[in-house]
């Protein structure tokens, strides 16, 4: 049986409760908040809170011991309310309430300052991320996956940058609603299924993983839910919303919504593989293939690209083949590389995002031809683009170094040195092609004429430099500083997934010794 710790036993009140209802209601007060700039004010109280909530998770939590820690459970006569944080969930927590605090920074250089639904709207987003990295029910995860749809598509509406707003919100229902109904069914197949083993109808994860009965609609179980997440991710051949919602959404709601990003990865290590090891070890090689089609075709398509938007979109779209692959690799080794690069990968690309949408606020446009001599314009953004750019390409120095190491040692395990070799080519391609758009952006000069920005506003047209300044040291101080330190991180992830014999082929202690030697390895070069 899994260990579980409840939260009492470290904390006298409901951390991670507090942790999804504070940003929730915090939303709520901002609404009804009259003036703008109290509303403003509120939120970054809020958000400053729950960053520091995140900041006293990560002190209580005990990477020494196992299983879920912090667990909470409330029966009631039609639910069950559970949370609960082990390896998998805990890095997810912070690194959402850091990019929440940055995203309402950003909104300090635009015109949507004042706007207090866009406010709202990412603080109920940030506490719906929270509710599903610390929900310990299938059906509650499910539901906090479902209330995702809300914020996004209002924050899209309201301040997307392209002019089919309606219709990419359209789109975007269609997908993640079809993601949401194979998820719904599959969620209940598998309730249904532990209820047929002689158990009690339960959705809760703890029942879930301890089932040993084999399951009538496994491999039916397998599919839905795969699926349904791997429009999350997206995995391809299910992206074609994420491009389209990058280009003609909101930068402020798309350095959150990268978290939103990893659900897809983290509902499949979560539910997926301590559930159905068998069935997903079976298709794995099925899981294999879209990696590396992914990985390649979100290659090939970001070098079309002239939008820059649209290239960091299809650069997603290839990094999530690599993480989708360690995940499958079924070994200690890639599991803690996916999760260390999803950290890594998520932190860069609200980077990207980040800076290219204060380009926008200057230039007006996203297209990489009309763009050019940037680094004049502002070293702090350049700064924040190159660095994000080379974490992408896991630089030593960078948390995603290690992430890439362990994933890398993993798929040799697993699938051998020509599966490896094709995520390293395909990984580097991508990099290649933002260093080369860092290039255009920021070096080269224009090959495209572009209206002077200096004839607009100035409000809309220059923001502060004091706030670049502050988002590009706030990521490039956690993208280097952890990198040069991803040790206690890795022993976090380390602490949950190393003890669960169902999902690995190599043994806690033998997984240790080579961890240990990597990361000396890695010091040592």
């Amino acid at each position: 049986m899994t260990n579980i710790t409840l939260g009492s036993e470290v904390v006298g009140f409901p951390l991670l409760s507090m942790l999804t209802f504070i940003p929730i209601i915090t939303a709520a007060i901002v609404l009804l908040t009259p003036s703008p700039k109290i509303a403003l004010r509120i939120g970054f109280v809020g958000a400053i809170l729950v960053l520091f909530f995140s900041g006293y998770l990560i002190s209580v939590f005990d990477a020494d011991s196992i299983g879920v820690q912090l667990f909470k459970q409330t029966h009631n006569i039609n639910f069950t309310y559970s949370v609960g944080v082990d390896g998998v969930s805990i890095l997810f927590i912070p690194l959402t309430a850091v990019l929440t605090l940055l995203a309402l920074v950003y909104l300090l250089t635009t015109r949507r300052v004042n706007d207090r639904i866009q406010i709202a709207c990412l603080l109920a987003y940030e506490g719906i991320m929270m509710g599903a990295f610390v929900a310990m029910n299938a059906m509650q995860f499910w539901f906090w996956c479902f209330m995702e749809l809300i914020p996004v598509a209002v924050m899209t509406l309201r301040a997307g940058s392209g002019h089919n707003r309606r219709w990419v919100v359209a789109l975007l229902l269609q997908h993640w609603g079809s993601g949401l109904f194979m998820t719904l069914i599959g969620f209940l197949l598998l309730g249904f299924g532990v209820m047929g083993s002689g158990d009690i109808l339960s959705f809760e994860w703890l029942v879930l993983k301890e089932n040993q009965a084999p399951l009538e609609y496994g491999t039916l179980i397998f599919f839905l839910l795969f699926f349904g997440f791997a429009i999350r991710m997206p995995l391809f051949p299910f992206h074609g919303w994420l491009p389209v919602l990058a280009e003609q959404g909101t930068v402020a709601s798309a350095a959150i919504y990268i978290m939103g990003l990893k659900i897809g990865v983290y509902g499949v290590i979560r539910f997926i593989l301590p559930t159905l090891p068998e069935i997903a070890e079976q298709w794995s090689w099925f899981v294999l293939m879209l990696g590396l089609i992914g990985i390649f075709y979100g290659a090939l398509l970001a070098l079309m690209q002239i939008n820059i938007r649209r290239l960091i979109a299809y650069a997603v779209i290839s990094h999530t083949g690599m993480l989708i692959i360690g995940v499958f690799d079924f070994n200690l080794f890639g599991l803690e590389g996916s999760i260390l690069l999803s950290i890594a990968f998520g932190l860069a690309t609200a980077g990207l995002l980040l800076s290219t949408g204060m380009i926008y606020k200057r230039t007006h446009t996203a297209s990489i031809p009309r763009l050019g001599g940037m680094f004049e314009v502002s070293a702090a953004i350049a700064f924040l683009f190159v660095v994000s750019a080379l974490s992408t390409m896991v630089m030593p120095g960078t948390p995603g170094f290690d992430g890439a190491h362990l994933l890398i040692e993993g798929t040799i395990k697993r699938y051998g040195w020509l599966v490896s070799i094709a995520i390293l080519i395909g990984n580097v391609l991508t990099a290649a092609l933002l260093l080369r758009a860092f290039q255009q952006i920021f070096i080269a000069a224009p090959r495209r004429s572009q209206k002077a920005y200096e004839h607009t506003s100035h409000a809309a047209s220059e923001p502060s430099p004091r706030n670049e300044r502050i988002i590009a040291v706030v990521i490039c101080f956690l993208l280097i500083g952890v990198g040069f330190n991803t040790a206690p991180w890795i022993h976090m992830i380390d602490q949950n997934i190393s003890t669960d014999s169902k999902l690995h082929h190599v043994t806690p202690g033998e997984h240790h010794n080579e961890v240990i030697t990597i990361q000396s390895d890695v010091k040592d070069n």
